[in-house]
């Protein structure tokens, strides 16, 4: 069986992190990394937990939302305010940036050198210690976008 490269090494530093600052290593911890780092897009809390309820069926909600929470304070996962009301977690803690789409919220990874360059603004260092920063795109998606052509389209 073939492993994904990326979501063994990001286990191995987990384990080692959790052993670094005494964080019991669960079996649910486990298992919501592993979906999360397994998936290509930014879901939600409630995206995660139906996933990982195939793994372990008696797993809840609740559970879930903590071990998520967790994740991000130990930095290994990033929670992401969007749009809507629901946060997305990212299993990239690499600086890298965002394209969201504003029809379905489809959130789409960004890396770009040039963006990564950016200079942080000298009134905001002197209010702020700020530690990492990310450009968050809003626009829509080439489905939505054929959609609302489509759209205009049959609407004339």
């Amino acid at each position: 069986m073939k492993t994904n490269q990326p979501i063994t090494n990001k286990m191995k530093n987990f384990e080692e992190l959790c052993r670094e600052q005494g964080v019991p290593l669960t079996t649910q911890r486990r298992v919501v990394l592993e979906t999360l780092a397994g998936r290509l897009d930014h879901p939600t809390a409630d995206q995660i937990f139906e996933d990982v309820t195939h793994h372990l069926p008696s797993l809840s909600r609740t559970t879930v939302y903590r071990v998520l929470e967790t994740l991000v304070r130990l930095g290994v996962i990033h929670k992401a305010q969007h749009l809507g009301s629901a946060a997305r977690y990212d299993p990239n803690t690499e600086r890298h940036h965002h394209l969201t789409c504003l029809s379905c919220h489809k959130v789409v990874d960004l890396a770009d050198e040039i963006l990564n360059q950016i200079r942080v603004p000298k009134s905001s260092a002197k209010e702020f210690e700020i530690i990492d920063y990310s450009v968050h795109f809003k626009g829509y998606c080439s489905n939505c976008s054929s959609k609302k052509k489509i759209s205009k389209t049959n609407g004339r």
